[in-house]
């Protein structure tokens, strides 16, 4: 078991997919390949016989097949099925960030490049560099999860769902306008971490780290921070409005454990 901090700074215990049980999913991700790539140049070399082209299409025919089996299946299905390969639903692996999150197709073409180049095929030696890689880190990752930032893991249940912020509603339309795009999951986490301690650090700390945070937070998104607030409604605020453009609304939201920004006034209402 491996414990994953979530976005909100909730510790979820997840067990590690370890060698053989990824090895097992590949073959059978393997035998998917060879059976969608035999079809679709079975189809390509069919249309290109009835056109009569020469070799040269053929050659092109063939590369085509192959990227798009090498990379395009994985991708595809990470993607839609949310870190999972026909192979990793059987045995029940899911691939998710390092925070314990879902990928998204960013990490699942970075992660299929990586695949197809390095860990697997063109300098993988078949697989070799995967499983090295995977013995020699603690949590079983080759150069595909370390460069998408992603762990593979066993799932059989949907992850949990984590704890969404409430916006204070004078700060909504402000929020609203962001471009979050630009606010790297490093520093996202470090907001949350920050709003879920913020009742057990001083007054000092709240200040001079939340101003930091701030700061930071509205460099990288190139607006100035609205004056006036204090930095808790602030990160507050960017932190639900991110929450919201990503998960769906629940029935039920709820911010994570002792922390109220609406309670806090801003400080021109003082």
């Amino acid at each position: 078991m491996a414990e994953f901090p979530t976005g909100e700074a909730v510790a979820l215990e997840l067990s590690i997919a370890r060698i053989p049980t990824r090895a097992a999913a590949f073959l059978i991700d393997v035998v998917m390949q060879c059976m969608l790539g035999a079809a679709l140049l079975s189809g390509i070399v069919t249309v290109l016989s009835a056109v009569t082209a020469d070799t040269a299409w053929l050659e092109a025919a063939v590369l085509f097949a192959m990227v798009t089996v090498l990379v395009g299946y994985p991708v595809c299905c990470e993607t839609v099925w949310r870190g999972r390969t026909l192979g990793k639903l059987i045995l029940g692996l899911c691939v998710v960030r390092q925070d314990g999150g879902p990928i998204n197709f960013q990490h699942a073409l970075t992660r299929g490049l990586a695949g197809a180049i390095v860990d697997f095929w063109m300098l993988g030696g078949f697989g070799a560099i995967a499983v090295l890689t995977s013995m020699c880190s603690p949590n079983a990752r080759r150069v595909g999860d370390v460069l998408a930032g992603t762990v593979v893991v066993h799932a059989q249940r949907p992850l949990p769902r984590p704890a969404l912020a409430i916006a204070p509603p004078w700060l909504t339309d402000w929020s609203a306008r962001l471009d979050l795009s630009a606010l790297p999951e490093d520093l996202a986490l470090a907001v949350r971490r920050y709003l879920t301690r913020f009742s057990t650090l001083t007054p000092a700390a709240q200040h001079h780290i939340g101003a930091v945070l701030v700061a930071e937070v509205c460099g990288r998104l190139r607006v100035a921070p609205p004056t006036d607030y204090p930095p808790l409604q602030i990160l507050g605020a960017v932190i639900a409005e991110r929450q919201r453009r990503v998960l769906p609304p629940p029935l039920f939201p709820v911010f994570p454990p002792q922390i109220s920004l609406n309670t806090v006034p801003p400080l021109a209402m003082t």
